[in-house]
């Protein structure tokens, strides 16, 4: 594809654009070839302009940058947003995609709904895929890719991909900082949905209220004017769920409101039971009963916005409701590990904030027997919002019979620091252990069969992060593979 045409095509200023041959997308200098299109952004540790030089020197036709960036011997494509221009640019590039993609947004429950999502459309019978957290899984399998939203080239490549390996629909994590970061742009979003909103990445975003607006360039930039937005209303006059409706019905969305509160799908009733629920939903005047089989108020939410996205992508009502009742559970969110001697489950979940810590305790509480307790492992991760902290003490120590403060990944922080503001929340009530495999003994070990055991915090991650930068390390660790060996007295 040549040069001219790629701007055109994204609506830049193509004046002094050659007639090159572009080979490919860059945003790192070691991977320019000659014909790279190379993406030099100012970042939080990194400046890519320091790196103009050599990526023009390997080859690079262009260089997408701010007006104040020096470029010579390649055209520079200046522009006040660089990262947007670049991702305009690589989708020409990357076309075409597949025909259905839908995004979700929100702090917690975006691994679930879109692999909920996909799994209801293989169960309608489509070539479905998901991207985010878990990774890219698609009808053959799954591959880590280690972020939420990869960087543009890679998400737009593995879209790409998708598309020649006959994948039609594809459903996508908007992290808020790929959202800020213009890392899923250029894609026809057929749908968008928002999970819920509370305190995390304030290391990155600062504040609520700039947290909040990089979740919602989903329905105020991303998607087109007229798609459906599925939003998740718990009916409990959440201020954040009202400006999430607000800002989708000022830009023309068609909003479709979910959960106790919603309007399209109502949960008129939830019933726990042993290793599921019954939900009692309302849809287009009509009742209807499902047995869904994972536990948990927020599973039912998430759930509820991954049938909202497969009916706002066309799939019928009846194959909805019916994939609801066959939906598994998803790797590291409420995954049943392990049972001790004694009886006792031990679950493993990827809670993280205080909000979602509260609503992993508040879903196993129902299943605790009586005169059972709830026995919690947690911790909170170094490098990251530190004021969360104390607010995750606090939960855990008003929520569980007893809670255990581990290390979860220390990074370049001083673990028993990390520690220490967890358990200044608390007031006292908490348990510290910081080794996190003898944490996870001491709670699978002491567990009665009336208990349950929570381990929070990583979920699916296979390892634990030590160090930062050239010293960082990662040791392998896998809450769910350690609960089971402490579980058959292994540790």
């Amino acid at each position: 594809m040549r040069l001219a045409d790629l701007l055109a095509t994204a609506g830049l200023d193509a004046a002094g654009a050659s007639d090159a041959a572009v080979t490919g997308f860059a945003i790192d200098h070691r991977k320019v070839a000659p014909g790279t299109v190379f993406g030099a952004f100012v970042g939080a540790s990194v400046n890519g302009e320091d790196f103009i030089r050599p990526a023009i020197a390997a080859g690079a036709v262009a260089i997408v940058a701010r007006l104040e960036a020096r470029v010579e011997g390649a055209l520079h494509i200046a522009d006040p947003a660089p990262r947007r221009a670049f991702a305009r640019l690589a989708a020409g590039f990357f076309a075409p995609y597949p025909p259905t993609i839908v995004a979700v947004t929100g702090t917690n429950g975006k691994t679930s709904c879109v692999e909920m999502t996909r799994q209801i459309w293989r169960m309608a019978g489509e070539r479905a895929a998901s991207i985010g957290t878990l990774g890219v899984t698609t009808p053959d399998g799954s591959v880590s890719t280690g972020l939420t939203t990869p960087d543009i080239v890679t998400f737009l490549g593995n879209m790409s991909g998708l598309a020649r390996e006959g994948v039609t629909h594809v459903a996508y994590e908007a992290s808020s900082h790929g959202l800020d970061q213009f890392r899923n742009e250029g894609l026809a979003v057929s749908a968008s949905a928002f999970t819920n909103f509370s305190r995390d990445h304030l290391d990155y975003h600062g504040t609520m209220e700039a947290y909040f607006t990089a979740k919602m360039r989903l329905f105020t930039e991303v998607v087109a004017p007229g798609s459906p937005a599925v939003i998740h209303d718990a009916g409990d006059g959440s201020p954040w769920t009202a400006q999430a409706i607000a800002k989708a019905a000022a830009r023309g969305l068609d909003v479709r409101s979910v959960g106790e509160g919603g309007t399209f799908l109502r949960l008129v009733s939830r019933e726990p039971g042993q290793l599921g629920q019954v939900l009692a939903i309302e849809y287009e005047g009509e009742a209807r009963k499902v047995n869904l089989p994972l536990i948990g108020a927020y599973q039912a939410a998430n759930a509820l916005v991954s049938a909202g996205l497969a009916l706002a992508s066309g799939v019928n009502a009846s194959a909805v409701f019916d994939a609801l009742t066959r939906l598994q559970p998803v790797r590291g969110r409420l995954e049943r590990a392990a049972l001790n001697p004694a009886g006792a489950p031990a679950y493993v979940d990827y809670a993280h904030t205080p909000d979602a810590l509260e609503a992993a305790i508040a879903a196993l509480r129902p299943h605790v027997a009586e005169g059972g307790r709830l026995i919690v492992v947690f911790g909170a991760g170094g490098d990251r919002d530190a004021g969360k902290r104390p607010e995750m003490g606090a939960v855990a120590a008003r929520a569980a019979d007893i809670a255990i403060v581990t290390d979860d990944n220390p990074r370049s922080e001083d673990p028993a620091a990390i520690r220490a503001a967890i358990m200044a929340g608390a007031n006292g009530g908490l348990r510290e252990i910081g080794d996190r495999r003898a944490a996870i003994a001491a709670a699978v070990g002491e567990a009665g069969a009336r208990d349950i055991v929570l381990i929070a915090g990583k979920g699916h991650e296979q390892g634990q992060i030590f160090g930062s930068g050239e010293t960082m390390r990662i040791e392998a660790f896998d809450d769910v593979e350690v609960a089971r060996q402490c579980a058959g007295g292994q540790c």
